[in-house]
């Protein structure tokens, strides 16, 4: 799902293709990805782009006139931008925008169409859409420990639940917990001043050094490869490959469609973290240290 970082470049990429040009027509690829019926999404079209904003891991287009277009590009929506002349067609296009010079596709891959659209009126209707979480980057310490003590939850919930931080999903939160050597499954109750003083800055440098690099690699173009899997990750997604940090082979646990990634040696004191389906599986042949799993 991409999150802060993928959000903030999009935006940036956005506002000098789209800010304050008219829409000029709307395609729906596919009827359910629009979740509002009032106003109607024709009300759009023909009207400026006045404002691109991040609400959470939403994006929002504020359209002349105090309508918003709400997008939430969940797992596999993507947004994706084409000059004047050249389309793009297939079965993940959900809906596109043209403008005088070009056209903002927003697809999505899979069959699952979780992705999706709202158009409202207002900044009160826009305002439903804002869970309450904190923006870290903006955010003092103390404001900071008093969201993450607020509810009693795993260190890897808090992190990524829109109520009590904004924009943190899945990928980012392993790669914070490992820069900050906490583990993912700490009780916010039993975090101390000194750990949450590291969670803190471990959270800001993170989300600022992908937004930098994000930023990088995009250049002057338009990211087409938003994905949550880097190479120069420390955690996220390596699993059974080496930690950059200690040389341990990553771990995780695995539940739902989700996985957490994290280092033993570096975040839980060695200690391997039961994974619900492998650890019932093998029973007494879990592996419980990092020197038994590398055994």
């Amino acid at each position: 799902m991409p999150e802060l970082p993928d959000i903030v470049v999009y935006i940036e990429r956005l506002t000098p293709l789209i800010l304050g040009q008219p829409v000029l027509q709307i395609h729906l690829g596919s009827p359910f990805v629009l979740r509002t019926v009032d106003p109607p999404i024709g009300a759009i079209q023909g009207r400026t782009i006045a404002g691109i904003r991040r609400l959470g891991k939403r994006i929002v287009f504020g359209v002349e006139g105090d309508i918003f277009i709400v997008i939430h590009l969940m797992i596999a929506g993507r947004l994706r931008w084409r000059p004047s002349g050249k389309k793009l067609r297939g079965k993940m296009l959900l809906a596109e925008f043209a403008f005088p010079d070009g056209t903002l596709y927003f697809t999505e891959a899979g069959s699952k169409r979780r992705a999706s659209m709202h158009v409202v009126q207002g900044e009160a209707a826009l305002a439903a859409f804002d869970r309450g979480g904190l923006e870290v980057m903006n955010a003092s310490l103390a404001d900071f420990s008093a969201r993450l003590r607020w509810e009693n939850h795993t260190l890897k919930r808090s992190l990524t639940d829109p109520r009590l931080m904004n924009g943190i999903g899945n990928a980012y939160s392993d790669e914070i917990l490992h820069r900050a050597k906490l583990s993912p499954l700490m009780l916010s109750s039993r975090i101390n001043d000194e750990q949450l003083s590291q969670l803190f800055d471990a959270t800001r440098s993170v989300l600022a050094e992908w937004t930098d690099r994000l930023r990088a690699e995009a250049g002057d173009t338009f990211p087409e490869k938003v994905t949550a899997f880097h190479a120069e990750m420390a955690v996220h997604g390596r699993f059974r490959q080496p930690c950059p940090a200690c040389g341990a082979p990553v771990q995780r646990i695995r539940y739902a469609e989700n996985e957490t990634n994290y280092c033993a040696r570096c975040q839980t004191g060695g200690r391997v973290l039961a994974d619900r389906s492998l650890s019932r599986l093998l029973k007494d042949d879990w592996p419980r240290n990092i020197d038994e799993w590398e055994a």
